[in-house]
């Protein structure tokens, strides 16, 4: 990975030219391919793909890449690459590009994250990395389906997910044990206060929220609570299933961090009223919350997962706390959401989704508390 990245840099320095013309070459080659969406990926990224391919003797060319954005991501562009076989029989060689996004670095620190994703794949957790560039990275190509919005309604898969989450928030993870929601939370609301607009300030009542984050603290926080490695993005696009629906496997881990686990909880039953491959993918429809009885259930699968003996006393206080811990989500994504309307350039109306999180936080606050 380091000696590719050491040549990336020297062939840029040396031939700039010679590889604006191959990028060239290659974006015409590949126009009657991708025309409808016209991709273009950074110098640097296609030399990269370039040198991973020249490592492989079953395909039909390393200049023969075939590129297919995949929809949903929010913080990244993520790409599907793919080389033909020479024998023209069998699955094609793939890989999966990730282009970092323009605020991305506002939100959690890069070489953190690069971290924690080498230690998942320690873990023999998610994709592995393949190589590293300075705007982003190319992975492992999964052979299973993203779920959809659909699938988290699915009792037989949300019970995975209830399984595999346990498991996740287990593991033996690098920093201190201590949550980071709260800290979060602060960091970002600075950086919506910095770059809102004094409408926006008004409208979302911003100015309020320092009182609001802390008094939140205040009631939630308690002592013995759990705290695990939690994901703190469990969006169905993080989550992928295999062709059987038998292995499910959790990915993207930008945001991971220490936190309480009924946090990690909150935040995946929130994500079930959103629909990022809709007409209109920032709507956020909470009807689709799910009731107490699937809370519940999702509750129990997850304290049972390693075998041990789970009593109604100990069901019930996790679906109470996971409640509480959804305002704290809403405030959270509600900040994401506005910092990314001024810094974003996927297009996604990010402003009008932080104000459905904001909406949503003083709703459940006043039938909850």
């Amino acid at each position: 990975m380091v000696a590719l990245e050491l040549e990336l840099e020297k062939e840029m320095d040396d031939c700039p030219s010679k590889i604006t013309d191959k990028l060239t070459l290659r974006s015409q080659s590949l126009g009657s391919e991708v025309a409808d969406d016209e991709l273009e990926i950074p110098l640097e990224a296609y030399t990269v793909l370039h040198g991973l391919a020249e490592e492989w003797t079953d395909i039909s060319g390393n200049e023969n890449l075939t590129l297919r954005q995949l929809k949903g991501a929010m913080t990244n562009e993520v790409f599907e690459c793919h080389w033909a076989l020479a024998n023209k029989r069998g699955k094609p060689r793939k890989v999966l590009l990730r282009l970092y996004g323009e605020s991305s670095e506002l939100f959690f620190n890069r070489e953190n994250e690069i971290l924690t994703f080498e230690k998942m794949s320690q873990h023999g957790q998610g994709p592995r990395l393949l190589a590293r560039f300075s705007t982003g990275r190319v992975e492992e190509f999964l052979n299973a389906r993203t779920l959809s919005s659909v699938d988290l309604r699915n009792n037989q898969i949300s019970d995975q997910v209830a399984v595999k989450l346990r498991e996740f928030h287990a593991l033996d993870m690098p920093g201190p044990a201590e949550p980071m929601i709260w800290q979060r939370l602060s960091m970002w609301l600075e950086k919506a206060l910095e770059l809102a607009s004094p409408n926006q300030v008004e409208e979302f009542s911003l100015h309020l929220l320092h009182e609001e984050i802390a008094n939140l603290q205040k009631m939630l926080r308690r002592s013995g609570e759990k705290i695990g490695f939690c994901h703190n993005d469990l969006q169905y696009g993080n989550l992928m299933i295999d062709d059987n629906e038998t292995n499910l496997t959790i990915i993207d881990y930008e945001y991971a961090s220490f936190n309480p686990v009924a946090y990690d909880i909150a935040n995946y039953f929130c994500e079930m009223a959103a629909d990022y491959h809709s007409d209109t993918p920032h709507v956020l429809d909470y009807s689709k919350y799910p009731d107490y009885e699937n809370r519940r259930r999702f509750a129990a699968m997850y304290l049972q997962a390693t075998g041990e003996s789970v009593d109604e006393v100990e069901i019930d206080a996790l679906v109470k706390e996971t409640d509480s811990y959804r305002l704290a989500s809403h405030l959270l994504w509600g900040c994401w959401g506005l910092i990314s309307a001024h810094t974003s350039d996927i297009d996604f109306n990010y402003l009008e989704y932080a104000r459905q999180r904001f909406q949503q936080y003083y709703l459940v606050k006043k039938i909850s508390l």
